[in-house]
């Protein structure tokens, strides 16, 4: 971890943070999702770099240590995808390989879709191809309580969240995101009342991480994270037809509560999802949860050098 560099990098006239290691020639760029930062990829990132690559994270603007946008309530993922480009830009990489997970899985392909010749193939952890808009996630075939439709009403999860500290709220998240069953509230409840104190966080996550991961939002705040993903999901991403042509590689773990999404699962399993990306390459852990990267470090990581090393720039 002492090997990481961190630096500041001047993308769309705001200051991201940016963490790398390696000197390859072969670029792989990382995307954070949420509750997470840069430093969700601290595994993958120093294997990548011990096999020939320059890898590379950084937190998405809003969150850990980069600027936030002067009106976040305005910014939607396709300006994440903007930032991705112009990261890459800015970085002097022509062409990269690009590894997202939960919502960075989205301008992963998106980036992909729009700019096919700045990624030479894509990595997703946990989320397929979806395009942003009202009908990216099924809400309504989901109780009321559905922790998305919860956190997309303006001020419930900030009044949720305001009842703890940012340490606590982190916690419980990570934890309920660890389970397989898709969080909802009952109608006397919000989505912090669903954790249950007692349980412990899981072993593969220590304390030592949770306060990595809570110095950085107690920084950031959650105003942002509340946008960008969850209130713009919704927003039309003006894409038509959209296709990822290069080679894809999605590790799906079967223990993920994504994987119960409304229609989820038979959209991987049934390969419907080629139909948008026709190269892509699926591998199902058995007990793989969001976290897989972080649960089964040395497998993914496995996946990935060996997904990476068949392919070319």
């Amino acid at each position: 971890m002492e090997n990481i560099q961190h630096s500041h990098v001047e993308v769309k006239g705001l200051k991201l943070h940016v963490a790398e290691i390696g000197t390859g020639p072969k670029a792989v760029l990382f995307l954070h999702g949420f509750p997470e930062i840069w430093y969700t990829w601290r595994y993958q990132m120093i294997v990548v770099a011990n096999a020939g690559y320059r890898a590379i994270a950084f937190d998405f603007r809003g969150y850990g240590l980069s600027e936030h946008p002067a009106e976040p309530e305005k910014v939607n993922l396709m300006d994440l995808v903007d930032e991705v480009a112009g990261l890459l830009d800015s970085l002097g990489i022509s062409k990269a390989f690009l590894v997202g997970k939960d919502f960075g899985a989205l301008p992963a392909y998106l980036v992909a879709a729009v700019h096919p010749e700045k990624v030479a193939s894509v990595i997703t952890l946990g989320i397929p191809f979806m395009l942003p808009g009202p009908s990216a996630v099924q809400n309504h075939f989901l109780p009321k309580g559905f922790y998305i439709t919860r956190w997309q009403e303006p001020g419930r999860a900030e009044a949720d969240f305001g009842r703890f500290d940012v340490k606590s709220v982190i916690r419980n998240i990570y934890i309920l995101f660890s389970g397989s069953e898709v969080p909802v509230a009952g109608d006397d409840q919000e989505i912090m009342d669903l954790f249950n104190p007692s349980t412990p966080l899981p072993p593969w996550f220590s304390e030592e991480n949770l306060a990595t991961y809570a110095s950085l939002y107690e920084k950031s705040g959650f105003r942002f994270a509340l946008q960008v993903p969850y209130r713009s999901l919704v927003v039309d991403s003006g894409i038509i037809d959209p296709k990822v042509t290069i080679p894809a590689l999605l590790i799906m773990g079967e223990k993920d509560y994504v994987f119960k999404f409304p229609g989820m699962e038979d959209y991987i399993r049934s390969g419907m999802v080629k139909n948008f990306v026709p190269n892509l390459e699926v591998i199902y852990m058995p007990e793989g949860s969001h976290f897989v990267h972080e649960q089964f470090p040395e497998k993914v990581n496995q996946l990935i050098i060996e997904f990476l090393d068949k392919q070319s720039i």
